[in-house]
């Protein structure tokens, strides 16, 4: 984590001596400029083949757009990505979503989101006959007033720290549900993003309400 953390900080050192040097360079802006409105925060995320992926953080000032984190290794879903998120399809849908809070079987970190510490009675329900459907809830196992077989458990490693990415907002039944910014474990995902712990964390606590993360294959 130290080698991670004195690579972002070199990272972000080199970004404000570029812009104090040669601010003009940031007019064309990143790839997702056009696509994510007022954010100011966004993790970027590229696919570079099969399941596996780049990831950046960057930030916007009045002079524009830069890279505040270096490039990351990332994983996405076993089956690469896809234009809509399907329930019981391992694909990373492909657009720009919300980033509204965090959670994880460890402590809170720090950062400006909103963090829950999760155990054995926290879930994602994936049931969707469910009334809530795509939605945390806190229920016994084997308690629970929706179909747990096809529902996530939280209290597990890769949710050692996660950030809630907003796909499907909507809820719409069938339409995916459970898709987070979790820890890595060196495998392809079922269609969520994964990076090093270490990296999860400095970015949780660098995150702010209002930030998205864009996803390209």
């Amino acid at each position: 984590m130290r080698k991670l953390a004195s690579a972002i900080l070199s990272t972000v050192i080199a970004t404000v001596l570029a812009l104090l040097c040669a601010p003009h360079a940031l007019a064309q802006g990143p790839w997702f400029g056009g696509a994510v409105g007022g954010a100011t925060q966004v993790i970027a995320v590229r696919g570079s083949g099969g399941s596996d992926a780049t990831l950046e953080a960057w930030q916007r000032s009045p002079l524009g757009w830069h890279r505040i984190s270096p490039t990351l290794p990332a994983k996405v879903g076993a089956d690469g990505f896809t234009e809509a998120a399907t329930d019981g399809v391992p694909a990373t849908p492909e657009g720009v979503f919300s980033l509204d809070a965090a959670f994880g079987t460890a402590g809170n970190p720090g950062g400006g989101l909103p963090y829950r510490q999760v155990g054995p009675d926290d879930w994602w329900d994936g049931d969707p006959d469910s009334a809530t459907y795509n939605t945390h809830q806190v229920c016994a196992p084997g308690s629970c007033a929706f179909d747990e077989s096809v529902s996530e458990q939280l209290e597990i490693p890769a949710y050692r720290y996660a950030v809630v990415m907003g796909v499907n907002k909507e809820r719409v039944p069938g339409g995916g549900g459970a898709f987070f910014l979790h820890v890595a474990n060196g495998e392809p995902t079922l269609g969520c993003v994964a990076v090093s712990e270490g990296a999860l964390v400095w970015l949780i606590r660098w995150l702010q309400p209002g930030a998205v993360i864009a996803i390209e294959a």
